[in-house]
């Protein structure tokens, strides 16, 4: 995709369309999309939140954004039906990596059962760790991390949970926010790719670095007449960022992934049918 000049924040608003469009109406049935990340990056006094695919060779397609005052989760489910309509493939399984405190359930009832979310474990450690004490914050981290990197599902909730009545006695809040989505942190264990992909795949830090070349067009724009103005900035750094991003380490791994998706997804159709 060919490099789109950088706008200068004065720029005529009849240029947004056409910079925009491939945000708007690119179709991606053309991308064979496997994980999708997901995260907001503060933008004057609005959230641009970003979708990014991850292709099953482990290329990085930017599939679209919106312009929210937060992380709203009906905003969200917004943009990843716009995903669908415009050809987002998710038959056959779709891992979704978001913040912990992200649009989890808006993001299921979007995508249905044919989406797996993955908690970012880095985020969901910050969480609890911002609880404690300043003086027992570093300690904290190395011990949620260790927990985090035993190398099955089981070990690692049972080393998380091992932690909880330690923790408890140092601040109960950071139990629970340690708590929520606990089994959904550990998607890639359960898969059994976490020694493999989530080097990648276990936090949002792929689209973070992403937030962060975004920034480097965007964070000295001081004056913002309208939305289309932000589009603008937006869809131009995006669009002439996109052709640098560099395939995800332990891309090889994604086809084994994308098998174990589709394993998970026929086991919960089967026990909803047992249910039902």
């Amino acid at each position: 995709m060919a490099s789109v000049p950088r706008p200068s924040p004065g720029g005529s608003s009849d240029r947004a369309p056409s910079i925009c469009r491939p945000f708007r109406e690119r179709t991606l049935d053309g991308y064979d999309v496997i994980a999708l990340l997901l995260d907001g990056k503060t933008f004057a006094e609005d959230e641009i939140v970003i979708a990014l695919g991850i292709t099953v060779t482990g290329e990085k397609v930017i599939l679209g954004f919106v312009q929210t005052a937060t992380e709203n989760e009906r905003v969200c489910a917004a943009l990843l039906r716009a995903l669908i309509e415009r050809g987002l493939q998710i038959e056959q399984g779709l891992l979704c990596v978001i913040d912990p405190r992200g649009c989890a359930q808006r993001l299921l009832t979007v995508f249905g059962s044919q989406a797996l979310v993955q908690r970012c474990q880095w985020h969901t450690r910050e969480n609890s760790v911002a609880y404690l004490p300043k003086s027992q914050r570093t300690l904290w981290r190395r011990t949620l991390q260790a927990a985090y990197e035993q190398p099955t599902s089981v070990l690692a909730k049972a080393a998380l949970l091992s932690l909880r009545t330690e923790l408890r006695l140092l601040n109960a809040s950071a139990v629970t926010s340690l708590d929520e989505g606990l089994d959904e942190t550990l998607t890639l264990h359960h898969l059994g790719l976490f020694r493999s992909l989530g080097i990648s795949l276990k936090t949002t830090n792929g689209i973070e670095s992403l937030n962060a070349q975004l920034g480097a067009y965007t964070d000295k724009g001081d004056r913002w007449r309208n939305s289309e103005q932000k589009h603008r900035w937006v869809a131009s750094a995006l669009l002439t960022i996109e052709p640098r991003l560099h395939r995800i380490k332990g891309y090889r791994h994604l086809p084994p992934l994308r098998a174990a998706l589709q394993r998970e997804i026929a086991s919960s159709t089967q026990r909803q049918e047992h249910v039902a």
